[in-house]
């Protein structure tokens, strides 16, 4: 790939990251020190998948744009993805107060703000 199409390709899953978080790192890491945060997601015996990328979302947004890995990028898409098909999944009603919210919130994004 050439080199200025790596640079747009990083663009814009940094933009697309940063418009599907939209949770501050310091709401992110309160949000993820509650009871509501760590009963939701997938578990293999431990942190849910959703709990962990929620950490790593608040590593993500304090790093700068330069700094940021492939790795990094990867889970910045990975993170969009989620959020696009969860939003897609939103159950009828009030949503405030529902494990499908709390697992968005996981990811960094809050249905309701």
């Amino acid at each position: 790939m050439a080199p200025e199409r790596r640079g747009a390709d990083r663009d814009e899953a940094v933009e697309a990251f940063h418009d599907a978080v939209d949770m501050t790192a310091g709401r992110l890491d309160e949000w993820l020190a509650t009871d509501e945060s760590k009963s939701v997601g997938q578990r293999d015996g431990g942190e849910s998948v959703g709990h962990a990328s929620g950490r790593r979302i608040v590593e993500l947004l304090h790093t700068k744009k330069a700094d940021l890995t492939d790795d990094d990028l990867a889970h910045m898409r990975k993170v969009v993805g989620y959020v696009h098909r969860h939003l897609g999944q939103r159950p009828d009603g009030d949503v405030t107060e529902t494990r499908w919210r709390y697992s968005l919130m996981n990811w960094g994004h809050d249905p309701v703000k």
